[in-house]
């Protein structure tokens, strides 16, 4: 029994032996092999949180997440990188490589690495007073919206500016300069800025307020000496060339300048007619008082004034004039004027008589080249005021004579459906009580055309013949039209014209002034001065000296002065005929200053320019055809602007006018 028992149990152990081993009788047969895998894994290594995704295609892999999975054997797998906000997806390691599309078949185990990593930022900055907008490709940047993003480094990326509706791209600066496409390789932190700016279809009023016959040296002349005194660089200047410095900017200091003036030996009234005597010159001078007397700009005396001996213009002006006809006008007049010797044409003020003035035109854009356009009177000025040309009058209109039917500026407005209005002061006119627009045509300009009967006939067109008040209103209450005109307040003695025969109440420079200053005030101060440009200047320099010289013109439609009469300079008896006989040259310079947001500060323009050049302006900006040859050829006044940075978008705050200053029109002492 114990025999039987051991060999059981050694069948039983070889049994098992078989199972485990493959164990056999036969030492010499092989092992079986185990079944091939019929899937494999696939494996991300780990990834930071909040850095990328990883996902694959078949799905199966969400890493972080599921970052492991097995698939079929032979599985054509794509894995997707997406990297989180401010990160970029660096590439591939381990089965892949690059940055694209990870794609492999899984024959066996595999593992793919991914990094993902901080980019460098590219920043974008708005600035100038203008509106736009800056998209990026690659995309990532849309300003103002998303001004910043992450790249990754050594990416180029290529910057786009579109500026908004009436706003124009100025340059770039920081990472890139200049206008041109901006594009940046961003191998470390960078940083561009976009600048938008405004233009000239941002100014959406533009108003042209003409005061009355004063000179630029008359009143601008000492600007420099203002300048030197309240703190303002120096800068060119053409004024009067005993307030230029001795040392500096040219122009340097001069003498006084000194024409001449009556032979004493002849006064009046012993004689009716200054005869100019050399050895008795008049030099410039500070007028002691704020009142004068007038004196005559009309055709002759202004040709007078550019040369005693050569009034037709056939060499340079001389400019030594002005005291003889003054003197002539007051002798000749009857009543007599007091300033029988024209001592009054060489005065001059300064900034201690016109305080505001010398304030708006230090801080403002003015010019020392901008002139009259006609060497004439105020009513053929203002004839070039509203349509570039007096058609040939050299004289007012007189009846018979009909007003011009010439295009004026107004009509062109209104044909384009641009807005306008003509403010006009019914005080002291007989329109005080009831400014009806009928009414109030009298004592505007627009009467010496033709149009203005069309504007009083149709009842549309004669609203936009307002009571001055009404400026006040409409730039307060946002309904200024985009073109308006102001008219001289000459019925009130507010015009600044010099004083004529009412010696009882004699006309003020200070006094037009701050009635000038109010109504340049109220523009500042109101919701309009945002989108606004007030040209102010004056019709025509009203005999008062200067020491610059007209310049050439075009003349504006060809026609010579046709209203000449007998005893006229230029007239048809003249055997000979020289250059200021024509429409061919401008008058005289006149003080001037651009008032708006977007007007550069303390700047002075040395261009010349006839003040058709406001007209040029308003066609400039509301696409209209030019008048005449004469508007058509003056320079744009875009250089009296800064539509980038917008200079006086707050605009300062001038002082008082000053009003205490002495009036008499006792003749002048220098």
């Amino acid at each position: 029994m114990k025999s039987r028992h051991h060999s059981l149990e050694g069948a039983l152990i070889c049994l098992f032996l078989l199972v485990l081993a493959g164990c056999g009788t036969n030492s010499g047969e092989s092992s079986q092999q185990p079944p091939a895998p019929s899937s494999f894994q696939l494996t991300i290594t780990a990834l930071a949180a909040g850095t990328g995704t990883v996902t694959s295609n078949p799905p199966g892999i969400k890493c972080p997440g599921t970052c492991s999975a097995n698939f079929p054997k032979s599985t054509h797998i794509s894995l997707t990188a997406t990297p989180a906000t401010n990160y970029f997806f660096s590439g591939w390691s381990g089965d892949c490589s690059g940055t694209g599309v990870c794609s492999l078949t899984l024959n066996e185990a595999e593992s793919v690495g991914a990094a993902f990593n901080t980019g460098y930022g590219l920043s974008v900055a708005m600035a100038g007073v203008g509106a736009g907008s800056v998209t990026s490709s690659p995309a990532g940047i849309d300003c103002p919206a998303t001004c910043s993003a992450e790249f990754a480094p050594g990416s180029k990326v290529t910057l786009t500016e579109t500026a908004a509706t009436n706003y124009a791209f100025a340059g770039w600066s920081g990472a890139c300069s200049g206008a041109s496409t901006c594009t940046v390789t961003v191998s470390a932190a960078r940083s561009v800025t976009a600048t938008f700016g405004a233009t000239l279809q941002s100014l959406n009023h533009i108003i042209l307020f003409a005061q009355e016959n004063r000179s630029f040296d008359h009143y601008f002349g000492a600007l420099r000496q203002y300048w030197n005194q309240n703190g303002f660089a120096d800068q060119s200047f053409d004024g009067l060339p005993q307030f230029n410095p001795p040392t500096g900017i040219a122009p340097l200091q001069g003498t006084a300048p000194a024409i001449p003036g009556c032979d004493p030996s002849q006064p009046f009234p012993a004689s009716d007619v200054c005869i100019p005597d050399t050895s008795n010159t008049i030099s410039s001078f500070h007028f002691a008082s704020v009142c004068q007397e007038e004196q005559s700009p009309f055709w002759n005396e202004s040709h007078v004034d550019w040369d005693l001996n050569d009034p037709q213009g056939n060499s340079p002006a001389t400019l030594n004039g002005f005291v003889v006809v003054a003197a002539n006008d007051a002798r000749q007049q009857s009543p007599t004027l007091m300033d029988t010797n024209g001592i009054r044409a060489m005065g001059y003020f300064d900034g201690s008589d016109l305080n505001y003035y010398y304030f708006m035109a230090s801080n403002f854009a003015t010019s020392d080249r901008w002139f009259s356009p006609a060497m004439d009177r105020t009513q053929i000025n203002r004839m070039y005021l509203l349509a570039a040309t007096s058609a040939g009058h050299a004289h007012p209109l007189a009846a018979p004579e009909t007003p011009l039917t010439v295009t004026t500026i107004f009509e062109e407005l209104q044909n384009a459906a641009i807005t306008w209005k003509i403010y006009i002061d019914p005080a002291g006119t007989a329109c005080s009580g009831a400014p009806t627009p009928a009414c109030l045509y009298n004592y505007s300009y627009i009467n010496q055309f033709t149009y203005g009967q069309t504007i009083l006939n149709s009842p549309t067109l004669s609203q936009n013949l307002v009571p001055m008040s009404q400026f006040t209103t409409d730039v307060q209450n946002g309904t200024l039209p985009q073109v308006a005109l102001i008219e001289p307040a000459s019925a009130a003695g507010l015009d600044e014209h010099p004083s004529d025969y009412d010696t009882s109440a004699p006309t003020d420079v200070q006094a037009g002034a701050q009635y000038a200053s109010s109504l340049i005030n109220d523009l500042m101060a109101s919701s309009s001065w945002k989108d606004s440009a007030l040209i102010f200047t004056y019709d025509e320099a009203g005999g008062f000296y200067d020491h610059v010289s007209p310049q050439p013109m075009p003349s504006p439609d060809g026609i010579a002065p046709m209203d000449l009469v007998a005893g006229d300079i230029c007239d048809t008896t003249e055997t000979t005929g020289g250059k200021t006989c024509d429409f061919t040259w401008t008058g005289y310079r006149l003080p001037m200053i651009v008032i708006s947001p977007f007007a550069k500060k303390n700047f002075v323009s040395h261009q010349v320019r006839d003040y058709t050049a406001m007209l040029k302006l308003i066609e400039t900006r509301f696409n209209l055809p030019a008048l005449t040859k004469r508007d058509a050829a003056q320079i744009d006044m875009s250089e009296f602007f800064d539509f980038v940075n917008e200079p006086w978008a707050i605009p300062p705050a001038p002082p008082a006018q000053l009003t205490s200053g002495q009036c008499t029109l006792t003749p002048p002492s220098p």
